[in-house]
């Protein structure tokens, strides 16, 4: 099936599934206004609580925040009762795989090769109603890995009504270089699908940017290094050159670039050519770390990825650290006494779709502050997809996502948990109350 098809079958597929997917509030016609009262507000800065404010939204977006006698509540006007609760911006992850599902259900091998595409997009439709309903209202979706373009047709799918689920920033098949991705360690004579688009040389890369941003992306993601055979350390991928191709590419058609970079080296080369985000960056040392400061370049750490795949090899809680814990805990202890902008990224899809917030708690458990570790899931991965002047805040002319919750996410991350109810654009969508 070639991909012009793929895209075809996927927008299909999503199209079919309305009735079955929705959730708590799916399928309400919006209201032209909607009072919100009661709540504790997050403040605009997101440093502190408002107690006991009514927020009016008026066709998706907030329109006033203010003390109850300020903004009588209308007979006329639907209203939220969340007297006891916290109100905050809806959640932002910037790395998520939605058509992944968690690899002690099935492995990435078996998940590339041998679950079909429909099969794949199905899940990808439970796993966004899943990430909408765990206060998550946008995702950056980092690679269908192998799924083609199934990534932009649930995006538009999501854009369009037809299902639920959280904004999503798609980057369609990712770029890796020839014999540095997987599935690997076949016999050589078989020609074995991708995880991602295969790519050499500057022309190369310029012409597979080209051909993602024309089926979709909204960024691209590149693979700077990676295993060359199965069993080796990962090592740098992509000359310079090609990097530097990557970004020059994507920048002339304005899209922004994020570079999968664990070693030191690849870590260097993608901040050199200019790249916005490191994912992972788990060897990044404090000389590079510093260059990540020093060049606006932020980090998404994806501690909860860490996490899931040393349970994955048997470590349990309690235990001593196993190492890839070890070091995630060490370059998250560099990054911040380097200073490097951190954001909310979290590599869900290794681990089930619905638990982002685990990387908040993690941020907060290897010494990011609370308040730190909300405002990367909120006001700073905001700014990093460009949409900090309408995302991220409670405040007069932002887009109305909201999530109540119950306790003070500021003193305690895993309140964020639990959501109550969910908002988006307006709309609410969960109500648990």
């Amino acid at each position: 099936m070639n991909e012009h098809r793929l895209h075809g079958v996927c927008a299909l597929i999503l199209g079919a599934l309305l009735a079955s997917m929705a959730p708590v509030s799916f399928g309400q016609e919006r209201p032209a206004r909607l009072i919100v009262t009661g709540a504790a507000v997050l403040n605009r800065a997101g440093t502190g609580l408002l107690e006991h404010r009514n927020v009016l939204v008026e066709d998706g977006r907030i329109k006033e925040v203010t003390a109850p006698s300020h903004l009588p509540v209308p007979a006329d006007t639907p209203h939220l009762d969340l007297t006891g609760l916290t109100l905050l911006p809806g959640l932002i992850d910037l790395h998520s795989h939605l058509l992944l599902h968690p690899y002690d259900e099935a492995s990435w091998n078996d998940q590339v090769l041998k679950e079909s595409l429909e099969l794949r997009t199905i899940r990808a439709v439970a796993a966004a109603r899943a990430t909408l309903e765990s206060g998550f209202t946008t995702m950056r979706d980092l690679g269908t890995e192998g799924a083609g373009y199934a990534d932009v047709a649930l995006r538009d799918a999501i854009r369009q009504g037809i299902v639920p689920g959280p904004r999503i920033l798609a980057v369609t098949r990712a770029i890796v270089a020839t014999g540095c991705y997987g599935p690997s360690g076949f016999d050589p004579r078989w020609d074995v699908p991708k995880g991602a688009q295969v790519a050499d040389g500057a022309v190369g890369v310029r012409r597979v940017v080209r051909e993602q941003i024309a089926a979709g992306a909204d960024w691209i993601k590149v693979y700077a290094d990676y295993r060359r055979r199965p069993g080796d350390d990962a090592t740098p991928t992509f000359s310079q050159e090609e990097l530097n191709a990557i970004v020059d590419e994507a920048r002339s058609a304005g899209l922004p670039v994020a570079s999968h970079a664990t070693t030191d080296e690849a870590i260097r080369r993608s901040i050199v050519a200019g790249v916005n985000t490191i994912e992972h960056g788990y060897d990044a040392s404090t000389e590079v770390l510093t260059l990540m400061r020093n060049r606006d370049v932020v980090l998404c750490p994806t501690l909860a990825a860490s996490e899931a795949m040393a349970r994955y090899r048997g470590w349990e809680p309690g235990q001593p650290d196993h190492p890839r814990i070890k070091q995630a805990k060490a370059m998250f202890k560099r990054a911040l006494d380097a200073g490097v902008t951190i954001a909310c990224g979290s590599d869900v899809g290794v681990f089930a779709h619905g638990d982002s917030a685990r990387e908040i708690e993690l941020m907060v458990a290897y010494g990011m502050t609370a308040k730190r570790a909300l405002h990367a899931a909120t006001l700073t991965a905001a700014a990093v997809i460009g949409r900090q002047d309408d995302l991220g805040r409670i405040a007069p002319g932002y887009v109305a996502d909201l999530i109540a919750v119950r306790g003070n996410p500021l003193a305690d991350p895993s309140v964020l948990r639990n959501p109550l109810v969910v908002i988006q654009d307006g709309h609410l969508a969960v109500d648990r109350r």
